[in-house]
């Protein structure tokens, strides 16, 4: 027991390594890439000449990769456990087009612009989607199957609501069109200082989890015996992923994949033990999602492609995978 726990850190401890890496690259990759020593003196020295890109450009965006990453890492996780579906995500179930319907509801109807204005009409649109996807799944009585089937459908609606309100109204289509997609391009300092506090508060939630939904998994009996309510679990794990969810899709829009693709990655890793598995998706998750970014920065250099699509590029193939192994073994 002793020696897995030893090798569980020394794994998170490569894991924490790997994301620093991603985030030198990040800070030093782009349209004009700059060398180590030029995004050094461009974070510490005032006087260099990259400070205004380190600073003004690509520090706001990797640090909201870092912050979106993670959110929808450990929402993906969380959600996963609590559904007890491995194919559960908070984009697939639909959880990111409650909150874009909302926020691009704001934008094109109240005339909202900012983070600060829209952003509580993202977590409006993640809860009552989370919490209409639990009621029509059925409840305590939910399956996986009806779950997918359940938000497949609410995902289809409510970006069939999202085209349709962008089609009608162009003056905000521009407003809109990047960030519908999934993106970091626009970030701004005053865009992670404000969603920072939700998604900390969300990720505090979610780790305070891993015992309860430990417990839930083994049967609502056995959940109850351990001194994890269940109905209680269950709720707060919809706020988790109401703040996660919320914030990061204000922030950058609905950017898919991200929450399936890394919690089955790491459970391969550690086991089922959410103990490990949440801490490991807080920090590989937005590895992936700055890598994610940078690759679309310099695959289409000096245009870029948005996160959300390469996202999907390599999420797209590994959910088809999921699929048909869960086919194969229910023949």
């Amino acid at each position: 027991m002793d020696g897995m726990r030893t090798t569980r850190a020394a794994g998170l401890l490569a894991a924490l390594a790997l994301l620093t890496l991603v985030l030198l690259l990040s800070l030093a990759a782009g349209a004009r890439p700059l060398a180590p020593g030029q995004v050094w003196n461009g974070l510490f020295d005032a006087g260099s000449e990259s400070r205004t890109v380190v600073h003004g450009m690509r520090l706001p965006r990797t640090l909201l990769g870092l912050l979106a990453g993670a959110a929808l890492g450990l929402a993906g996780t969380v959600m996963q456990a609590l559904t007890r579906n491995p194919l559960a995500d908070p984009g697939i179930l639909g959880i990111n087009a409650g909150a874009a319907a909302a926020v691009v509801s704001a934008i094109s109807f109240l005339g909202i612009g900012s983070v600060t204005g829209y952003v509580w009409f993202a977590f409006a649109g993640a809860g009552a989607v989370a919490v209409l996807l639990y009621a029509v799944g059925g409840g305590r009585t939910a399956t996986p199957a009806r779950l997918a089937l359940a938000g497949a459908a609410l995902n289809a609606a409510l970006y069939s609501y999202v085209n349709a309100v962008q089609l009608l109204d162009t003056a905000s289509l521009d407003r809109m069109r990047f960030w519908t997609v999934g993106s970091l391009a626009a970030a701004q300092p005053g865009t992670v200082a404000r969603v920072a506090p939700f998604i900390a508060a969300g990720t505090v939630l979610a780790l305070a989890l891993a015992r309860p939904l430990n417990a839930l998994a083994m049967g609502e009996d056995t959940a109850r015996a351990l001194g994890a309510g269940p109905a209680r679990a269950r709720a707060a794990a919809i706020v988790a992923v109401t703040l996660l969810c919320g914030a990061a899709t204000a922030a950058c829009g609905p950017v898919v994949f991200v929450g399936l693709m890394v919690p089955h990655l790491v459970r391969a890793l550690t086991g089922p033990d959410l103990r490990w598995v949440l801490p490991y998706s807080a920090v590989l998750a937005p590895a992936l999602m700055l890598a994610a970014d940078v690759l679309g920065r310099v695959a289409a250099r000096p245009a870029e492609i948005q996160v959300g699509v390469v996202t999907v590029v390599l999420g797209g193939p590994l959910f088809l995978s999921l699929v048909r192994r869960r086919r194969v073994a229910a023949a």
